[in-house]
């Protein structure tokens, strides 16, 4: 009955963190590096996305400016072609040294070997370049793309269109333009995106951190807790700052510290109660018994015998409650169920204390009718609690000073319930202890002698029955106690 109770930890730690550290059993830990890592790959598609987008926009742009450029240029070739009255390649020649865009781009004219004979700016480019661009024109005989490096490592584009004309030194026409400004406006927009990205990251990451110690600050006040009632404390209450499932959660576990703590006093009372119950027979036992031994008188001898048998069936009566009450904890607790005569137990029960009720200045007044309909429950146990009733009635109302009366009636309640009423005059129960006077080992009155488990065990046995058992009270006034059981015509309990 002296054992511990104990509780495994809700959280257990392989090593305490120091503080200002995460461990990485944490919660904390696990969301930022599964959660925050997840976050921050999708940003990092979207934004590669995006980018990719923009990139893809500009060059595209890019590529459509140089192609109405070249468009233009070529039909205007296309007209000095068939005009005899103008000189084709000096017209060529013209146009590009003329060329009004040469601050954007520059243009040149590419002859039937593939080599840049006139340019814009007046710089031929090295040979060794590659033009990719007018080897994708001649081969498909529409604008051809390329970009890449120029000789002097900077970032260009080009555009190459065929031109046809005969007797022309000139196969196609060229425009190249430096993307230096076009990657600087991407590189803004790719910033902007980074940054973005970093704004999106740094409110979600503060407010998940927020969010998750939100839950880990309860439950390590809860594992804290759960520790201290572990070790038998159970004056730990943690506080609760939300409505949500978490403050539910540290409700439910304040209202088990509670129940707890109840159990636990309940339990020690239950100890030293039991423990002054067994002393007391035990004592008389054994007085009685040296007596009898010392002494060689048949009056005392027999005195003695009479006190011995008495406080023996007091302990037998106190052990049987006991293993009872076992039973029913282990679920080992069977009814012998057969059909009785209930008025039959109950003047039975009535008979085997009428005698102590008048050692104990307490007349029983029995209403007894002519005749109740049979009862399927198993009559020992029915006894047993008319017997445990009556005697608490006895016990709570005796007093030396006045006559104490015990009402027992019994009577048909409706077609299916039978009713037994008990009804003192004695101390009565307070309206404070009354809901719990049910309540394994509690004890209103702790002047009286008993386990405090006798009427959790009739309770039991009548609600086994599919009976209830009620209990009214004032204190100082009396208590009425109410036995309700089904008759066997009802119908509740299978035969």
């Amino acid at each position: 009955m002296d054992r511990k109770i104990s509780f495994k930890p809700l959280l257990q730690p392989s090593k305490t963190p120091e503080k200002g550290q995460i461990s990485k059993d944490s919660i904390v830990y696990r969301w930022i590096f599964n959660n925050l890592v997840i976050l921050i790959l999708v940003l990092i598609v979207i934004a590669t996305i995006m980018i990719f987008v923009i990139q893809n926009y500009y060059y595209t742009a890019t590529q459509q400016y140089l192609k109405a450029e070249l468009t233009s240029i070529t039909d205007v070739l296309k007209k000095y072609s068939t005009d005899t009255t103008k000189n084709y390649s000096a017209e060529v020649r013209n146009m590009v040294e003329t060329f009004s865009d040469k601050d954007k781009m520059e243009l040149m004219a590419i002859n039937s070997k593939g080599k840049v004979v006139l340019t814009s700016s007046g710089f031929s480019p090295d040979d060794s370049v590659s033009m990719n661009d007018y080897d994708e024109a001649i081969a498909s005989g529409n604008c051809g793309y390329w970009h890449g490096r120029s000789e002097n490592n900077e970032k260009i584009m080009a555009a190459s269109y065929p031109v046809a004309a005969n007797n022309s030194d000139y196969s196609a026409m060229r425009v190249v333009v430096s993307m230096s400004e076009v990657d600087s406006r991407i590189t803004t927009y790719i910033l902007v995106i980074i940054g973005l990205c970093l704004l999106t990251i740094f409110p979600l990451v503060f407010s998940g951190i927020y969010f998750v110690g939100s839950i880990v600050r309860p439950v390590q006040k809860i594992s804290g807790a759960t520790k201290k009632f572990a070790m038998g404390n159970f004056s730990e209450r943690i506080p609760i700052e939300t409505n949500d499932e978490l403050g539910q959660l540290c409700r439910s576990i304040n209202d088990m510290a509670d129940e707890l703590s109840t159990a636990e006093a309940m339990k020690n009372e239950f100890i030293s109660s039991v423990s002054h119950e067994l002393r007391t027979p035990l004592t008389a036992i054994k007085g009685w018994a040296e007596t009898i031994n010392a002494e060689n008188d048949e009056e005392t001898t027999r005195k003695g015998i009479r006190v011995i048998v008495s406080e023996t069936e007091r302990l037998s009566q106190m052990v049987e409650e006991l293993l009872d009450f076992s039973r029913m904890q282990n679920g080992k607790f069977t009814l012998q169920m057969s059909m009785i005569d209930i008025l039959a137990e109950l003047e039975d029960a009535i008979l085997i204390y009428t005698q102590k009720a008048r050692h104990d200045n307490t007349h029983i007044s029995y209403n007894s009718p002519e005749m109740l309909p049979f009862v399927y429950a198993d009559k020992n146990r029915i006894r047993q609690v008319f017997i445990n009733i009556i005697d608490n009635a006895i016990k709570y109302s005796s007093s030396p000073n006045h006559e104490s009366l015990i009402e027992i009636n019994a009577s048909q309640l409706d077609d299916d319930h039978l009713s037994i009423t008990v009804k003192d005059n004695g101390c009565g129960i307070s309206a404070a202890d009354l809901p719990k006077i049910k309540t394994k080992f509690f004890k209103a009155n702790h002047t009286k002698r008993g386990s405090g488990i006798g009427l959790a065990v009739a309770d039991e046995i009548i609600t086994m029955h599919h009976g209830s058992l009620n209990i009214t009270s004032e204190e100082h006034v009396g208590t009425t106690v109410q036995i309700i059981l089904p008759t066997a015509e009802s119908g509740s309990i299978e035969l």
